[in-house]
């Protein structure tokens, strides 16, 4: 028999594979031992599959139970925020949460100015930032429904998705002040020779930096790749090596006292981040709202990066 959709089982779905303990189950969902037990054995007739075996004195996921776990917390997301949807949306008044797919760079440089934005205007909500994960896809069609959007470079994810532009950012390198990078440029033909250090915090597998070095004819083999820009300092002090980073990173964070910025030493392009949502959330008026703040606070980003810039330029 075909198990209709049933809210109250996915919510004991969720806390059983969490527990991995039927009493604590109950407990968690407040109904009793016995009733747990009997929405454990209707998942089972459901799934085909036991969900949790015993093993010794206590109870383990079976391969199926691992892989439910992880999609039902996404699903009670979507329908609690189905439920909450409504025409219009008061940010004053809402407790919602709203979550972002960033590299550690975007929770340095935005996240911060986000949300001290939405304390302003919605003093209730919750701002929920979490990075990259391997599970992550820049495909449309897989796309998470239960956060409200990625940000990453423009050319980093394929066409397909619903986006705008955020700010943009350029390139800088570091190196150790000990290091003769430090006061001499590398040119063209030494860069294959230096021991680099990448940043790779992408949605997916592919190197964005490496891609665009090959576009012009640059092979550099990377000494370390490391899933983090904010770490990449500790990976260049008190060595030779070189690691590219992002400008506003690099000013928006303590550097080591032995590090130097420098230019970068090849044309790199601009950063140039955008943010990127699964079509489902297009017409939800809350997340309209969320993302004019989004957009309203890195277009003012990009205006001090401006200002900045003119006062270097001209000290007078």
């Amino acid at each position: 028999m075909t198990l209709r959709p049933d809210l109250n089982l996915l919510v004991a779905l969720q806390a059983l594979l969490e527990e991995q303990h039927v009493s604590r189950a109950a407990e968690r969902i407040g109904v009793t031992q016995p009733a747990a037990s009997a929405m454990l054995a209707r998942l089972r007739r459901h799934f085909g599959d036991q969900l949790l075996e015993r093993v010794g004195n206590h109870l383990e996921l079976t391969p199926l139970g691992a892989q439910l776990r992880e999609q039902a917390g996404g699903v009670l997301q979507l329908s609690d925020r189905l439920f909450a949807t409504k025409s219009s949306f008061d940010p004053a008044s809402s407790d919602r949460v709203f979550s972002l797919v960033v590299s550690d760079y975007m929770a340095v440089v935005l996240g911060p100015r986000v949300l001290a934005a939405m304390e302003s205007q919605a003093p209730r909500a919750t701002l929920r930032l979490q990075r990259f994960g391997p599970g992550d896809s820049p495909h449309a069609e897989a796309m998470p429904q239960s956060v409200d959007g990625l940000i990453a470079p423009r050319g980093s994810l394929p066409p397909g998705l619903a986006s705008l532009t955020l700010c943009t950012d350029e390139w800088v390198a570091i190196v150790d002040r000990d290091s003769p990078l430090a006061g001499t440029p590398p040119e063209p033909a030494e860069l294959g020779d230096l021991r680099w250090v990448f940043g790779q915090f992408e949605p997916h597998d592919s190197p964005f930096m490496l891609r665009r070095l090959a576009e012009q004819g640059l092979q550099l083999r990377p000494h370390a790749v490391i899933d983090s820009f904010v770490a990449l300092p500790l990976y260049v002090a008190g060595t030779d090596r070189i690691a590219l980073m992002q400008r506003r990173l690099t000013a928006g964070m303590p550097l080591p006292p032995g590090l130097r910025v420098i230019a970068c030493p090849f044309d790199a392009g601009p950063i140039n981040e955008a943010l990127w949502w699964h079509p489902v959330h297009t017409h939800d008026s809350g997340h309209q709202w969320f993302r004019s703040l989004v957009r309203d606070v890195a277009t003012e980003l990009d205006k001090q990066g401006d200002s900045a810039q003119a006062i270097r330029a001209d000290p007078a």
